[in-house]
């Protein structure tokens, strides 16, 4: 956007046409909630001269918007109800609804220690991964011995050279800061020149240095050093940096136009411990593993300020399956029994609140491969039917390697049925319990949890370690048997260890069934853009419960829309794939401006 200040807005009446440059409210997350460089942004805001496509099959495309209060007031070609307006021109833009991830690991990425790069996601190559980094330092905020960091969803998978950058490429790149990258959930790692002599002679309460090879590499493995690494990273983290990663995370999403998630919090250690001291950081903690009761601290600390940019809502993971020392069955899950006595369901306000459990309360087993974690795996589903609080599992089915195999659907079967025994003994059809994944899901296991009021969230990653089978069958999932099916359908990322956040991923491989390297792994399972997005914006607010409050472009929901920087509904597949936002609302104030409009 222009740079102009905010008393150089043009004030503009019902009807104009004629729009005004708003000015950058959060590119460089100085846009916490309700301000940005200019001040605050009270008032209202509209946008005229677009492509707005509202998800609302009344009025599906219109020219303008009009915001105030953090709610769509008008939706139309004369889209202003009177009175003075900050007015966008969108240029003929597209715009969209504000996008929702309905099944992610977020808080993973809003705790990373360092100056984080999270737009290493999006990177090709080696050189484009350099060039991210070199970026970050030519910001000037990070101070001497400051880490430049990169962890999570970036695998050497994703880049041409199939590896991550050594350390002479890092240092090239960053020479005067140490810069820590860290694949997938587990490691590897590989750092640069000051990144190595920093490891090499760290200390700390539980753990000594890291071996690091001369090529900068952190291994994983046992002992994982890369995980040894980051717990010396962790450990010297403050709270001022854990809010400041939480901005960097939420700003991220913006950027790729996510303006809510549905976090499915992180799988915890399943000790049967419930002392918050036991889960503070350790060396062998992967990436994927935070102190579970303390991860939301930095940024509910945020939203008291009124400084979060996106929305949450938390699900809650329980991890304990059978734990002998604790005795009977009775004495079994002690924290989900905890939860549902003492936390509330659907708490909260519009930018923070809980949802229900997810995206598992207790490990799935069958009950002939074991017993034991069996009957906890059913109790936890009796346990939370009984407290009348909303349930997920997270089930995919399988598909054996051998060519000609069948899908092994056992365990979504075992889902779906249990669900039916505790909607016949409690009554679960009010409550929208979800089934999260549902790769090979049969028709007739999408209808019986249809009947049941349940929803899905489907997953959307596969094309990131999906390869060509040999027999030509499809790796999953099935998107049109899932859209046929009339069920209330998402699709997610399932970021950001084992893929990364960018929804536009996701989308692409939902209606191209291409993987990472453009080659076809999902066969005649494609859907069109229209309905992967549909599951991205109307199905995923369904899924969170929050169909009242956002998902379209309607009179009276929450101000959240995304301007994309090319139509995402008819350039190519591989232009589709790197659509990105050039500004984004939520609440009514811009929290995302790429300094284009």
């Amino acid at each position: 956007m222009s740079k102009l200040s905010r008393r150089d807005l043009f004030k503009a009446a019902a009807g104009m046409g004629l729009g005004a440059a708003l000015p950058g409210a959060s590119q460089a997350a100085q846009g916490a909630k309700g301000g940005g460089p200019d001040g605050d942004q009270a008032g209202d805001l509209v946008f005229v001269n677009g492509r707005i496509h509202t998800m609302d099959e009344r009025n599906p495309l219109v020219s303008a918007v009009a915001i105030r209060d953090g709610r769509f007031i008008s939706v139309g070609d004369a889209s202003h109800p009177g009175g003075q307006a900050r007015v966008v021109n969108l240029h003929g833009r597209t715009v969209v609804p504000g996008l929702i991830e309905s099944h992610t690991h977020f808080v993973s990425l809003a705790n990373r220690p360092g100056y984080h790069v999270a737009e290493w996601e999006n990177a090709r190559s080696v050189a484009e991964v350099c060039a991210i980094l070199a970026g970050r330092r030519a910001k000037g905020d990070v101070p001497p011995g400051g880490f430049i960091t990169a962890m999570g969803a970036g695998t050497p998978r994703m880049f041409a050279e199939n590896r991550l950058p050594f350390l002479a490429e890092i240092d090239a790149a960053v020479p005067d800061r140490p810069v820590f990258l860290y694949q997938g959930g587990g490691g590897p790692a590989r750092t640069n020149t000051l990144g190595k002599a920093f490891f090499e002679s760290a200390t700390a309460p539980l753990a000594g240095p890291c071996v690091v090879a001369a090529d900068g590499t952190i291994a994983g493995g046992n002992p994982n050093m890369a995980n040894r690494a980051l717990y010396h990273l962790r450990v010297r983290q403050s709270f001022a940096d854990k809010m400041r990663s939480a901005i960097d995370a939420q700003l991220y999403s913006a950027s790729v136009g996510i303006t809510a998630v549905l976090d499915q919090t992180l799988v915890a250690r399943a000790d049967g411990s419930l002392n918050p001291a036991l889960y503070d950081p350790q060396p062998t903690d992967a990436l994927f593993t935070l102190n579970h009761y303390r991860m939301y601290d930095a940024w509910l600390q945020l939203n008291r300020e009124q400084r979060a940019l996106i929305r949450l809502q938390i699900n809650f993971l329980h991890n304990q399956g059978f734990i002998a020392a604790l005795g009977g069955l009775d004495k079994q899950l002690p924290e989900l029994r905890e939860r549902l006595k003492n936390q509330f369901p659907f708490f909260g306000d519009g930018m923070v609140r809980t949802g229900g459990i997810g995206e598992w309360g207790a490990v799935l087993a069958l009950p002939t491969a074991n017993p034991d974690n069996y009957a906890v795996w059913y109790e936890a589903q009796r346990l939370v039917a009984q407290a009348r609080w909303r349930n997920e599992n997270a089930q995919a089915g399988t598909l054996a390697a051998a060519a000609g195999s069948v899908p092994n659907t056992a365990p979504i079967e075992l889902v779906v049925s249990t669900y039916e025994t505790m909607d016949h003994d409690f009554g679960i059809q009010d409550l929208r319990w979800g089934l999260q994944h549902a790769d090979y899901a049969t028709e007739d296991q999408l209808r019986r949890l249809k009947n049941l009021n349940c929803g899905v969230s489907t997953s959307g990653f596969r094309w990131l370690g999906g390869n060509p089978r040999t027999d030509g069958q499809p790796i999953g999932p099935y998107y049109p048997r899932l859209v046929g099916s009339g069920i209330p359908l998402a699709l997610h990322e399932d970021g950001i260890h084992i893929a990364p956040h960018n929804p536009f991923y996701a989308m692409h491989y939902a209606s191209t069934g291409l993987n990472v390297f453009g080659q076809q792994v999902n066969p005649g399972q494609q859907i069109s853009r229209q309905q992967a997005i549909h599951m991205y914006t109307r199905g995923a607010a369904w899924y969170l419960n929050r169909e009242n409050e956002m998902g379209s472009i309607e009179e009276g929901k929450f101000a959240d829309l995304v301007v994309l920087d090319r139509d995402y509904f008819s350039v190519s597949d591989a232009d589709m794939r790197r659509t990105r936002a050039v500004l984004t609302v939520v609440d009514g104030k811009v929290v995302y401006d790429s300094g284009v409009l």
